[in-house]
């Protein structure tokens, strides 16, 4: 969800420099941009451990998520990624199901997809905060896929990080990388396809890749 369907991740950044200062620690950008596809927890768990926080990791998830839904409804200018909507529409209107594996939580989910009218277009939403081990751990592509319903070969993955691609890849599922412009020292270059743009995408071209790919 965040870096593929909406721009939280700049929120994200804010809101995390402000709660590591509350914390009294400095985290470098380049150890910051290793969190990118991780799960709320795992990222909290790796801060205690590097950075020796007694709090425990339920105190310290409950106050980052302060810092981040203050940020998260303050900010007026918040949009979806260019084209995304349009191509979220067309694809449910030519019967391609739609499922959405987000290493965000629940809540930060639901805030997204109340905000900009997305739930109609998903068939589910699959949550990281549900599962032991976050990206590049493949268990939540595993688990959407068993919920699709259809082969790993039908399916395609959209992902803007570096742990997403490659959780996409251990899945064995064909991953399209997504440069947003955004993401902070990810690498895409792992994915099957790399875009730039998603009004250059629509059902018809989706459905290309997968006959494709069944051959």
């Amino acid at each position: 969800m965040d870096g593929v369907v909406v721009n939280t991740e700049p929120i994200g950044y804010i809101a995390n420099q402000e709660f590591y200062k509350k914390l009294g620690i400095t985290v470098p950008d380049d150890v910051y941009a290793t969190f990118t596809g991780n799960s709320d927890k795992n990222i909290i768990q790796k801060l205690k451990e590097l950075y020796n926080l007694e709090a425990s990791v339920e105190d310290l998830l409950e106050e980052s998520y302060k810092y981040y839904f203050e940020a998260f409804n303050q900010t007026k200018d918040l949009e979806l990624m260019p084209g995304v909507k349009d191509l979220i529409m067309d694809l449910h209107k030519h019967g391609i199901k739609l499922l959405l594996a987000s290493s965000a939580t629940h809540a930060k989910i639901n805030q997204v997809f109340d905000r900009f009218g997305l739930n109609p277009y998903f068939e589910d939403k699959i949550s990281g905060e549900d599962f032991e081990f976050s990206k590049p751990n493949p268990a939540i592509f595993n688990e959407a896929n068993k919920r699709s319903g259809f082969l790993k070969e039908e399916c395609i993955i959209f992902e803007d990080s570096t742990n997403g691609i490659k959780a996409a890849k251990a899945a064995g599922i064909f991953c399209i990388g997504y440069e947003n412009g955004n993401s902070m020292m990810q690498e895409t270059s792992l994915a099957d396809m790399v875009i730039d743009d998603f009004n250059n995408l629509n059902a018809e071209k989706i459905k290309h890749i997968t006959e494709k790919k069944a051959v």
